[in-house]
C-alpha cells in the first residue's frame, strides 16, 4: 500500500520493526520486541515515567518486563501505535495476557475493548466455553480484587457451568478458589449444588497429591445423580492413604464451601469418614443442623440456574432465546407444547417468576416431573404436570377457579416448597393460597410452561422487594 493515505496503516509499519525502533522490550517469555520510546511515552503515562525518568532506563536501549508475556505486549504495541485492535487479534490464548498488560500500562480504553470482545465471545461460543481455562490464567496473573470487571465476567461465565461437567485440569486450584470466594454468600447465578462443589474441590486436590488419592476419591465421592439412582448414600469405605496431604491441598478452598447446604446424611456417611475436612468445621455444621432449621436453605448457593429453559427438554417447535431465559412459539407452533427448567428442584423452598411477554390462546405455568413427560403436549393434560392457566384455572382440582384471567405483561410468581410438597402462585402482586388439590407432589420437580403461537414467556429468579 502506498504510504501517506492512511495514518493507521503507516503507523503499523513501525510496530516491532527494528529499523524504526530505539528500544528493545524483553518479555516474560524472553522474547524481544522492538519499539519507539517516544511513541510509547506519548501514549502511556506508565511508559513515560519508565522511559523518561532520568534513571538508567532513560539511556539504555533495553527495558525488561518480567511479568508481561510477549502475546500481551504485542497487543499493547498494536494499540499504542494505531489506537485500535481488531477483534480477531484477541484469542483465548492471549486475552488474559492482553488484559493484564493493558492494566499494567493503564490503558483503560484497551481494557474496555478486551472486555467487550470477551462478552461477544461468550455469546458466540456457547458450546465451546473456554472460561474455566481463562479464569485459571487470570488467577495466576492477577490478584483477587472484587471490582475487577473481567474477573467478574469470568466468574459469572464459569458459575453457570455445572462443575461436574468441567474436566479435571481445565480449572486450576487457584481459579477454583477465585470462583468460590467470589460466589460465597453472594446473590449471583450459580449452577452447582454445594455437595458437588465439595466433591470437585476434593477430587481436584487429590489429583494434585497422587493418582492413588485421585482414583480413590472418585470412588468414594459419587455424584448426586449417582446417589439418587442408587437411592442411597452408602459408599465403599476404602482408606485414603494420602488423606492428610489431600486435606492440606484443600485448606484454601474449604473456607469457601458452605457445608450447611449439604444434606446431613451425606455429611455423616460420605464426607466425615474421609478425614480430609477439619473436625471443627464438621462439628460446627452438626451444631447448626441441631440449633437451626436448615430445611429452608437451598442446596445451591446464590441464584440457582434452574431458572433457565432447557433446550433438551422442549417441544420441537418452540424456540429458546436470550441465553435460555425466553421461550417463544413461532407461527408453525399451532398447538400447545411445553418446556421445562434446566435443573431439578428438590429439598428446599424455591420461588421464580414467569413474565408473559406475549399471550396466546391459553398459557400454562407451573411445575412438572421429568418422568413420562411429553414436551410436545400440554403439561396440564399429563399426570406429571401441575399448571395454572391464563384463564385463571388450575388443572387437577375439583374447583378450578384460582385467580382472575391474565394476559400480556402479567408476572406470575411460583412458590414451591418441596419439603411440604406444596405449590402456590402470586399473579400481578396478589398472592393466592396453596393449591389444595395438589397434594403430595413429587420431591423432584422442574419449572414448566405450555404455550402456542404467538406466545412468548420469560423465566427469571424471583427477587423479593
Amino acid at each position: 500500500m502506498t504510504r501517506g493515505y492512511s495514518l493507521e496503516q503507516d503507523l503499523k509499519l513501525l510496530i516491532n520493526n527494528p529499523k524504526y525502533s530505539d528500544l528493545e522490550i524483553l518479555c516474560e517469555d524472553e522474547k524481544k520486541l522492538h519499539a519507539c520510546r517516544a511513541i510509547l511515552a506519548a501514549r502511556s503515562e506508565v511508559f513515560e515515567s519508565l522511559l523518561y525518568n532520568g534513571m538508567k532506563e532513560s539511556y539504555e536501549n533495553q527495558i525488561s518486563f518480567p511479568k508481561i508475556n510477549s502475546a500481551g505486549m504485542e497487543i499493547v504495541l498494536e494499540y499504542t501505535y494505531t489506537g485500535s485492535i481488531k477483534e480477531e487479534f484477541l484469542t483465548k490464548d492471549n486475552i488474559i495476557e492482553s488484559f493484564y498488560a493493558a492494566d499494567y500500562f493503564q490503558l483503560p480504553d484497551l481494557q474496555d475493548f478486551i472486555m467487550k470482545v470477551f462478552k461477544n465471545t461468550l455469546k458466540k461460543n456457547l458450546t465451546e466455553n473456554y472460561s474455566p481455562e481463562l479464569l485459571s490464567k487470570f488467577a495466576e496473573k492477577m490478584p483477587l480484587i472484587e471490582d475487577n470487571i473481567l474477573l467478574n465476567l469470568l466468574v459469572e461465565a464459569v458459575a453457570i457451568i455445572p462443575l461436574n461437567t468441567i474436566e479435571f485440569g481445565r480449572l486450576s486450584i487457584a481459579g477454583l478458589k477465585y470462583l468460590l470466594s467470589c460466589t460465597y454468600e453472594k446473590e449471583m447465578t450459580f449452577s452447582t449444588p454445594e455437595y458437588e462443589v465439595f466433591r470437585y474441590c476434593a477430587i481436584l486436590a487429590a489429583k494434585r497429591v497422587s493418582n492413588d488419592a485421585y482414583t480413590t476419591l472418585l470412588k468414594r465421592l459419587p455424584t448426586l445423580e449417582q446417589m439418587q439412582m442408587d437411592n442411597s448414600v452408602q459408599v465403599k469405605n476404602k482408606i485414603i492413604t494420602d488423606h492428610q496431604n489431600v486435606a492440606k491441598e484443600l485448606e484454601h478452598l474449604v473456607e469457601f464451601i458452605d457445608f450447611k447446604r449439604i444434606e446431613g446424611q451425606i455429611l455423616t456417611d460420605v464426607i466425615d469418614p474421609l478425614e480430609i475436612i477439619p473436625s471443627k468445621i464438621i462439628l460446627n455444621v452438626y451444631r447448626d443442623i441441631v440449633r437451626l432449621n436448615n430445611s429452608n436453605l437451598n442446596y445451591i448457593r446464590g441464584i440457582p440456574t434452574m431458572y433457565v429453559w432447557d433446550e433438551k427438554a422442549c417441544g420441537s417447535n418452540l424456540i429458546i432465546e436470550d441465553n435460555g431465559k425466553v421461550v417463544q412459539a413461532p407461527n408453525k407452533c399451532n398447538s400447545q407444547q411445553s418446556v421445562r427448567g434446566k435443573m431439578a428442584l428438590n429439598k428446599g423452598i424455591f420461588e421464580w417468576d414467569v413474565i408473559v411477554e406475549k399471550s396466546c390462546n391459553y398459557i400454562w405455568v407451573g411445575i412438572c416431573s421429568s418422568e413420562n413427560f411429553n414436551y410436545k403436549s400440554w403439561a396440564g393434560g399429563q399426570s406429571t404436570g401441575w399448571v395454572l392457566g391464563s384463564n385463571g384455572e388450575c388443572c387437577k382440582i375439583i374447583s378450578r377457579n384460582y385467580c382472575p384471567p391474565f394476559g400480556d405483561g402479567t408476572k406470575i410468581t411460583i412458590h414451591l416448597d418441596t419439603n411440604k410438597r406444596t405449590c402456590a402462585f402470586t399473579v400481578n402482586g396478589t398472592k393466592y393460597p396453596e393449591v389444595s388439590g395438589w397434594n403430595n407432589l413429587p420431591s423432584k420437580l422442574y419449572p414448566v410452561v405450555s404455550l402456542r403461537f404467538p406466545g412468548r414467556l420469560r423465566i427469571q429468579t424471583h427477587k423479593k422487594i
